[in-house]
């Protein structure tokens, strides 16, 4: 394992603890740009996430109603009743996103499809670049004020869904996470740049708790007037 990427692994709980635990729970708050542009109704209801540690599996609720909640995992996502009745489902949900631009407006299941792989993702970093079919290699670290943040640029495996194939993560001087770069491939592949912070620990696990993801320059400059998505967690249980 790259030696960045163990020092991020131990700055985030270690390894012997997240292999102690299978699932993490929290209260979601999301917004941004992104939502407005597909066309989809944004609320700042607080939702319940609930996420797989060892495998991409991943639910929110409430989805779309009260009584409703989300099923996602790659190859398959689905809306449901809180007793388990099928509202609607795709299987491979990824080929439905097949000629987008980012103006390509989404239903329901495309945003449980981007909200499922996309907070698997997040709230599994970095401890999901351990898992296997994952490389990663160290690459140039970005200079954020007064600070110089080591990076890691990650291939993911073909059976993972996530944003793109190759992602960027940043981390401080302490290794813990800062910055997450990464194209959109669902949203026409636009660039960007997400900021983490309010780190906290959870049962051992350090866990950033406030996400924002700008669309990036060319050069890494986040474009701080287009902020895409919004996240903020709290109330982060792992089990």
């Amino acid at each position: 394992m790259h030696e960045l990427l163990l020092q991020a692994i131990e700055a985030h709980g270690g390894i012997t603890r997240w292999h102690e635990l299978s699932q993490v729970r929290a209260t979601l708050v999301s917004g941004g740009e992104l939502f407005t542009i597909k066309g989809l109704s944004q609320d700042d209801t607080p939702r319940e996430m609930t996420v797989a540690l060892h495998e991409e599996h991943a639910s929110v609720e409430p989805f779309g109603a009260p009584d409703q909640r989300t099923d996602f995992t790659p190859e398959r996502v689905s809306i449901e009743k809180l007793d388990g009745r099928v509202v609607a489902e795709r299987t491979d949900p990824r080929r439905s996103f097949s000629g987008h631009a980012l103006e390509t407006a989404w239903d329901p299941l495309d945003r449980a499809y981007f909200n499922g792989y996309a907070l698997w993702t997040y709230l599994t970093t970095p401890f999901l670049l351990a898992m296997p079919g994952f490389t990663v290699t160290e690459t140039e670290p970005w200079r954020e004020g007064d600070e110089m943040w080591r990076g890691l640029r990650a291939t993911f495996p073909a059976h993972i869904a996530s944003h793109s194939t190759h992602q960027d993560f940043y981390f401080g001087p302490e290794r813990l996470l800062r910055r997450h770069d990464y194209f959109v491939d669902v949203a026409g592949g636009f660039a960007a740049a997400q900021y983490v912070s309010g780190h906290v620990d959870a049962a051992g696990i350090v866990v950033p708790t406030r996400r924002r993801a700008y669309r990036r320059a060319s050069d890494g400059r986040p474009l701080v007037d287009q902020l895409m998505v919004s996240i903020d967690l709290s109330n982060i249980r792992f089990g």
